[in-house]
């Protein structure tokens, strides 16, 4: 009898605040079976990592998975480089909208598809501004500041 438990889902919750997301696209990962087991429990950094495109093909840097405890001399290396796995049209539309100024690609989420497949959201993003950053704080503050005035009223 197998024990069935919730896949994690990993969220750069920085990138929402430091990026205004412009479209959606969903990879799967070339991953070795020790970072499927790491990322399945949950030990995963999204914070530095970003993706870039070197001779049509989307790669994933910084992405820090921990090293797998029972791991033998097959463990992976926590920083390598990763490849993102897109159709070749996605990779053409991305191409073509990072070459305008401002524009980036940034990882947003990994999850497990209903196949329990690691796959990773990515967002073709632009940086906020100063000011921007300051109007998501206000916006944010004033959600809570209604939740708790209705949790009060109750």
């Amino acid at each position: 009898m197998s024990k069935k438990y919730e896949l994690p889902e990993i969220v750069n919750r920085k990138a929402k605040f430091n990026y205004e997301f412009i479209d959606t696209y969903k990879a799967g990962m070339v991953l070795t079976g020790t970072e499927i087991k790491s990322i399945k429990e949950g030990k995963v950094n999204l914070g530095d990592s970003f993706c870039y495109l070197r001779n049509g093909e989307m790669w994933l840097k910084n992405l820090h998975i921990s090293l797998y405890n029972f791991g033998s001399y097959a463990n992976h290396e926590p920083m390598r480089l990763r490849k993102l796995l897109l159709n070749k049209k996605e990779i053409k539309k991305l191409e073509g909208k990072i070459k305008e100024k401002g524009l980036t690609i940034v990882p947003y989420k990994i999850f497990f598809s209903d196949r329990g497949l690691a796959k990773i959201e990515i967002h073709l993003a632009k940086g906020k501004k100063a000011y921007d950053k300051r109007e998501s704080i206000k916006e944010r503050d004033t959600n809570k500041e209604i939740q708790r005035l209705k949790k009060e009223m109750r």
